[in-house]
């Protein structure tokens, strides 16, 4: 099996969790919903507090499926419990953003505006004009709106970075191209 499924998720006391054949429901406060696991990924077991993974057979596929489940559970798991956040910086003389109405709002340099519609179980907040900082439950869901925004501007080589970029990356600053002089 794979090494990663081997470990069993502890469940913590405030999210509830049930399964049902395929279907993995999940219960915090108000928040419901499933998640459907992969046809090879069975028996899933619910012992007490913990949720136990086997695979289907013997099979190199079933405990890929195996593993790539138990870290999706896990993700949720673990976001439920913490939330998951992503920080982007812009940078750029004139570029802002800031949130109305579950809309953000960014000015990048455009002959227009870009209203970004706010998905639902994310959370987006604009400290500054400057930075943004996306907050939810799903791990993939924050990294995707992330990924999204930052595609409306990306960095440039050439031109001192300017875009948005994570708060973290590192921009390489090339130099332009000079003109031989005969």
């Amino acid at each position: 099996m794979s090494r990663i499924a081997e470990k069993p998720i502890i469940i913590p006391k405030n999210i509830l969790v049930k399964i049902e054949g395929k279907k993995i429901f999940f219960k915090k406060d108000n928040l419901e919903f499933f998640k459907v696991v992969h046809n090879s990924v069975i028996p899933i077991l619910k012992k007490k507090n913990k949720i136990i993974f086997k695979t289907n057979g013997n099979y190199l596929k079933n405990k890929k499926y195996t593993g790539t489940t138990r870290s999706i559970i896990f993700n949720i798991i673990y976001g439920l419990k913490y939330g998951f956040s992503k920080k982007l910086l812009i940078v750029g003389i004139g570029y802002k953003a800031y949130v109305e109405n579950n809309t953000l709002i960014l000015n990048l340099g455009f002959s227009h505006v870009i209203n970004y519609n706010i998905p639902l179980n994310i959370n987006i907040e604009c400290t500054n004009s400057n930075e943004i900082i996306i907050k939810g439950w799903d791990k993939q869901l924050v990294g995707c709106v992330a990924a999204k925004i930052r595609s409306f501007r990306v960095p440039e080589n050439y031109k001192k970075g300017k875009g948005i970029r994570y708060i973290n990356e590192k921009v390489r600053i090339k130099e332009h191209k000079k003109k031989l002089i005969k």
